[in-house]
């Protein structure tokens, strides 16, 4: 069968991939300053011998990686940045950062990357043997923690000649990533005011951080008159100085908005750019707006999904040793109640009534030894992610894969401290064969790739694509 030979090849090269996954692991960076980790995935597919186009859609870590010609063009996509401040040693069941406030992988973008990249490889030994038709494209894809690097991409045309696309996310169980998420909006907020001695003469000074002050008690107060799913988050990024005899001349607050719609997070941003506005003339300052980025929320393909759903249940779970169950224990020791029921809720979720069955049968393991049930449902993942603009012009579908113990949340240190392990590998590996084998029905299945399209289409009849990033945003650096 062919989603075994994929697999064989996989599980043979299985020391390869897992080094590539530690190596990206080992030297976590922020989005759009992954010059190294891009560098590793994209070396390693063109000593394989695919077509590398480096610096593609003016981001300098994106690039994209191609095999064979014609149509169809099938698109595996990666991603392989990290997040700040949540450093911590690779397998260490308590908090032991390796560099204070430096950077971790706490949502596991070591690992997805390269699933995609040992997929593309199977693919490639399978094609070695029994020729095909078609491209396979492996897009390096930066910035998806606060940068929306792929709506960038999506806004270059980088996507416009794509068939279908598959990628997949760490969890702690294996499932399928059917949810919609929360389309989001990102931008900064400065105040410029007049700087003077708070005790001499408060009077003559203009507080940009009292500006600061005012908007996001405004935008408090906003949270109860928008939509019940949308979120509001913000940071101060620029108190304006640590010295409080000193009226602050400068100060800027970073917000994320979130909605279930596109419509509904661009209606809620103005509202907060209202806010902005009212305390900079409250306090006599001026307001500059900086629009950061955006992404739009994720349109699942249920054809697409039937396809990779099929593999799920082939390859099944993997089968973990004493000492990866007792690892799993002294990390489930740290969790509380609360995540352990959030992780619940969001695997209940991706099944509907059987998916709620099922996490009441198995909702207490530490690594799950069972495929989450799925079904088509309207309910939402309380997250972003910028593969919702790749949807929004091309089928996509996603898969989980268990790679942490049951119950860690995203973003924590419990994360990272995994995402170096056996668990972490065998999930990222079985991930890889799940892509490849749905890649491989796409590229063979002239059927099974046109109901995927014909969903597509028809979808998008009903409300086409408009890229939430305005033209002149440019990719930016996480700020220092």
């Amino acid at each position: 069968m062919n989603a075994d030979f994929l697999a064989d090849y996989i599980d043979a090269s299985q020391a390869r991939f897992t080094a590539l996954s530690d190596a990206i692991w080992d030297t976590p960076e922020t989005r759009f300053a992954e010059t190294r980790s891009s560098a590793l995935l994209a070396d390693a597919l063109e000593r394989e011998g695919f077509a590398v186009t480096r610096g593609v859609g003016n981001i300098e870590t994106a690039f994209v990686a191609s095999l064979g010609e014609g149509k169809p063009v099938i698109a595996i996509l990666g991603e392989f940045d990290a997040l700040a401040g949540l450093s911590q040693r690779a397998g260490c069941a308590r908090p032991e950062p390796l560099e204070q406030n430096g950077n971790g992988h706490g949502c596991g973008h070591n690992l997805l990357g390269t699933a995609g990249v040992a997929a593309a490889f199977a693919l490639k030994a399978w094609r070695e043997q029994h020729g095909g038709r078609g491209t396979l494209r492996f897009y390096g894809c930066p910035g998806e923690e606060g940068g929306s690097g792929k709506t960038f991409m999506v806004r270059e045309g980088l996507f416009d000649d794509v068939d279908a696309a598959v990628t997949w996310h760490p969890e702690g169980f294996s499932g399928l990533f059917n949810l919609s998420t929360l389309a989001n909006i990102q931008a900064a907020f400065h105040f410029k005011g007049v700087a003077a001695h708070a005790a001499n003469s408060p009077h003559l000074g203009r507080s940009a951080l009292d500006a600061v002050t005012l908007m996001n008690t405004g935008a408090n107060f906003l949270r109860e008159h928008i939509v019940q799913e949308a979120r509001l988050h913000y940071a101060v990024t620029n108190s304006g100085g640590v010295s409080p005899n000193v009226v602050q001349a400068d100060a800027e607050v970073l917000y994320l908005i979130r909605a279930p719609e596109l419509p509904q997070a661009q209606e809620i941003y103005q509202r907060v750019i209202n806010i902005a506005k009212g305390a900079a003339l409250m306090t006599d300052t001026q307001l500059t707006v900086r629009f950061d980025k955006a992404c739009s929320n994720y349109v699942p393909n249920r054809a697409l999904e039937a396809v990779m759903e099929r593999y799920l249940h082939h390859f099944g779970l993997p089968h973990y040793s004493d000492s990866e169950r007792a690892f799993a224990a002294e990390i489930r020791a740290t969790l509380s109640e609360d995540d352990l029921r959030n992780a619940r809720l969001n695997a209940a979720r991706t099944g509907g009534e059987a998916g709620a069955a099922w996490i009441e049968a198995h909702g207490d393991k530490l690594l799950m030894d069972e495929v989450a049930p799925c079904a088509a449902t309207r309910e939402l993942l309380y997250g972003s992610t910028d593969v919702g603009d790749v949807s929004w012009v091309t089928p996509v579908a996603q898969c989980f894969a268990p790679c942490f113990t049951f119950g860690t949340p995203l973003h924590t240190w419990q994360l990272v401290a995994q995402g170096r392990t056996s668990i972490a590998h065998k999930g990222m590996l079985l991930a890889a064969k799940v892509m490849a084998a749905t890649v491989l029905d796409l590229l063979t299945d002239e059927e099974a790739l046109e109901r995927c399209r014909d969903e597509f289409r028809r979808a998008r009849r009903a409300q086409p694509y408009s890229c939430p990033i305005p033209e002149g945003v440019t990719p930016s650096k996480l700020a220092n």
